[in-house]
């Protein structure tokens, strides 16, 4: 299934359009982005993220937001609630909402934000990053969740996880930096021969000027990132905030405050320091390799 990258441009395009006057309009009443949050009983991420246009702006959130900034000129606040309705419409046409109730709303939250994303910075703990799956190793990671139970619903899964992959690829691609600990090369996901096809698609990836694979070996011992795996995504726009995606026993949580995302920021920055250099690291994936061919 195609990207349906026209219909994302699209969906940017007006929402940045929104974010703009919803700008004008907070830096008209004075207000920095941190008091418009506490005035709306938000993040100051929430505010930057409606501001550059990278998530839908609710009906009542875009109405609470006129209050506090004062707007209170009719043609304005109907002009603003078109645009946001035109901006939402839009965004629901981004391929992954083709998927249905098959993707759970944080997950087709992440994609959308996936979407318009020019960096992300992940650790994985056991699991090498989704946008560096194979699909049979996607579909023996499905399969293990016990999340989807017919056959279809598993493919449609490891179709969705092969599309997010052309964020990879394209005139603008997205810069990965992955941290893999040591046990994502020793999990056997997907029995031996998965697992060689997963390790020569590493080495092919790393390739790949927009792609940096490091591996923290055992050796390294204790670490700040052993608790689990996370993902920081950058944005383009010079104002825009990091938003950070961890994985917790209840399931996946959005982290958007300062001060949060500062804290996974230095994690990862020491697990790459701790990690080995991406040419070692490449020598241990086709050590890794070796053993499975023999």
């Amino acid at each position: 299934m195609p990207g349906n990258s026209t219909a994302s441009s699209r969906s940017t395009v007006l929402g940045r359009q929104l974010g703009e006057e919803l700008r004008r309009l907070r830096e008209a009443a004075q207000l920095t982005t941190s008091e418009a949050a506490e005035a709306l009983d938000c993040t100051k991420g929430k505010i930057s993220r409606i501001e550059n246009g990278r998530v839908t702006v609710r009906l009542p959130d875009l109405t609470a937001m006129l209050h506090a900034y004062g707007a209170t000129d009719t043609e304005l606040r109907d002009r603003l609630t078109v645009l946001a309705r035109k901006a939402n419409r839009r965004r629901r046409q981004g391929w992954w909402n083709q998927y249905g109730s098959m993707l759970a709303d944080t997950y087709r939250d992440y994609i959308a934000l996936e979407a318009m994303a020019d960096t992300i910075r992940t650790f994985q703990a056991q699991l090498v990053p989704g946008l560096l799956q194979i699909p049979e190793y996607i579909r023996a990671v499905t399969v293990a969740s016990r999340q989807w139970q017919t056959a279809d619903e598993i493919e449609q899964f490891v179709q969705v996880r092969l599309t997010r992959q052309e964020r990879l690829s394209g005139e603008s691609p997205l810069h990965l930096w992955a941290v893999l600990s040591e046990a994502v090369l020793l999990q056997q996901v997907g029995g031996p021969e998965v697992m060689k096809a997963q390790l020569e698609h590493l080495l092919a990836m790393s390739e790949r000027a927009n792609v940096t694979i490091q591996v923290l070996p055992f050796s390294r011992g204790a670490h700040a990132s052993m608790f689990g795996p996370y993902v920081v995504l950058g944005f383009p726009e010079e104002a825009a905030l990091d938003v950070v995606l961890t994985d917790t026993p209840t399931g996946s949580m959005w982290l958007e405050r300062e001060a949060e995302v500062a804290r996974y920021r230095e994690l990862f920055d020491a697990a790459r320091t701790s990690a080995l250099s991406p040419v070692e690291s490449l020598s241990v994936i086709r050590r890794r390799l070796r053993e499975h061919r023999t």
